[in-house]
This record gives C-alpha cells, sequence and structure tokens, in this order.
C-alpha cells in the first residue's frame, strides 16, 4: 500500500497551523505558549538564580535545567501517568543539548537557568513544541542567545517524505513509518538535534531533513512575531 494522501489533507511538506505567544506567565522571568495542530506546550524559565546544593555549581558559567511534562489528560492515546518517567527525562535532556548552543550563560557562574515546559494537549511533536515555546521563553527572559533554536519533526511513511507528523500518521501500519524531531539554530542552518524512531534509507533521511530546514523557517517567523507582539503590546 502506499501513502497518496495524507489524512488532514496537507501536502508532504506542509506544517499544521503555527500560533505561539511571549509573556503568558505573569511570574516567571519569561514565558511562551506553542501550538501546532492540536500539540500545545507552555514554557516557563526561572533564573539565572543561585543553584543549591552547592557541588552541582560550576564557577565558570551557569547551567541549563529542563523540565519536560505532559499532563495526564493531554495525550490523543492512552492516560499518561502523572510525574516524571523514563521519556519525560529523556525529552528533557535532549531540550537541554537542543537549546544550549544558542544561550551563553558565562556571564551567571554557579547559577542555574530553569525551563518548566508543561503539554496540556498533544497530537504527535511534542518534544518539538517544547523546545519552540523555550526557546521564545528564554529569549522573553532576556538570556544572552545568538539565535533562536526551531524544532519539527520530519519523516516518512512508505516511499513518502513528510514534513509534521500527526499522531494519526505515526499509529499508520500499513507501511514502514518514521519520525524524525530535528532542531535548526535558524542563522547557521546547524543542527542541534536529530533522532530517529523507525527506519529510513539514506537518501530519505537526506531529504527529510532538507525539508525540516525549510519548514523551520515557518515556524522560526511565527516565534519572532510572538516576541515582537509582545514587546510592541508594552511599549503602547
Amino acid at each position: 500500500m502506499s501513502y497518496n494522501e495524507r489524512f488532514d489533507k496537507r501536502k508532504f511538506d506542509q506544517t499544521r497551523p503555527i500560533e505561539a505567544k511571549a509573556g503568558v506567565i505573569k511570574n516567571a522571568d519569561g514565558s511562551a505558549w506553542f501550538k501546532i495542530g492540536k500539540t500545545e506546550a507552555f514554557a516557563a524559565v526561572y533564573g539565572p538564580r543561585d543553584l543549591y546544593p552547592k557541588f552541582m555549581q560550576n564557577p565558570s558559567t551557569g547551567i541549563l535545567r529542563c523540565n519536560y511534562n505532559m499532563m495526564p489528560f493531554s495525550g490523543s492515546g492512552d492516560r499518561v501517568r502523572p510525574g516524571q518517567n523514563r521519556r519525560a527525562k529523556e525529552i528533557s535532556m535532549v531540550t537541554e543539548k537542543a537549546l544550549l548552543p544558542v544561550l551563553d550563560l558565562t556571564e551567571f557562574p554557579n547559577a542555574v537557568v530553569d525551563v518548566f515546559i508543561e503539554l496540556p494537549q498533544t497530537d504527535a511533536g511534542s518534544r518539538c513544541a517544547g523546545i519552540c515555546a523555550a526557546a521564545i521563553a528564554l529569549a522573553d527572559a532576556g538570556l544572552p542567545m545568538k539565535d533562536l533554536v526551531s524544532a519539527i519533526a520530519v519523516g516518512r511513511i512508505g516511499d513518502q517524505v513528510l514534513v509534521d507528523l500527526s499522531y494519526e500518521e505515526e499509529a499508520f501500519e500499513d507501511d514502514p513509518v518514521a519520525d524524525i524531531p530535528i532542531a535548526v539554530l535558524n542563522n547557521s542552518k546547524q543542527i542541534s538535534l536529530l533522532q530517529m524512531d523507525g527506519e529510513v534509507p539514506k537518501e530519505m533521511l537526506i531529504k527529510a531533513i532538507k525539508l525540516g530546514i525549510d519548514a523551520s523557517k515557518q515556524i522560526h517567523d511565527a516565534q519572532i512575531k510572538a516576541l515582537k507582539d509582545k514587546y510592541s503590546g508594552d511599549s503602547q
């Protein structure tokens, strides 16, 4: 069987609708909301602040800590068990690694910047939505950043290469499926995250990554707009 038409009628290189806002959580140092399709992520930044216990401090630079959490009834599939599980810890770690290349925390030795990411609703692409929200929130917090990070999931179903797989597509059983989350540094087009769930030939992987880099521009535009809208609103 060949996957010739997407369930939601999108083109193969088309993302779901994207929305973003900055400064959505009042008491955070920086915050954001990012939505792609039905997947929503909130991110809140606290810090830089002193890191305790002191043995965890780095006298040369501040450190970044990310905490990713899906709310119990957020998923399109089974109910998510509350609390940190193995998957949440893994996504928290890769989120940190995706964001660190654009951050300069050397001005904040012995300090920590905490990023809390909560997903009230998910329909695939949750780690990418979390990274996008976190990048906006870090910029909203005024931290030194040389770029924004935009993340998108690409992949394949059968012989088709797709951008931004939906939950129905991830669960497709009639053809081989691969889900490939990537995070892109927009100015340099360098990739700070590349993971893969499933198998994909080399030629399809190269094509998928190129489509992801192209699609990240649309996400970047939404991130920039969210920040500009927040600060133009503050200045009125």
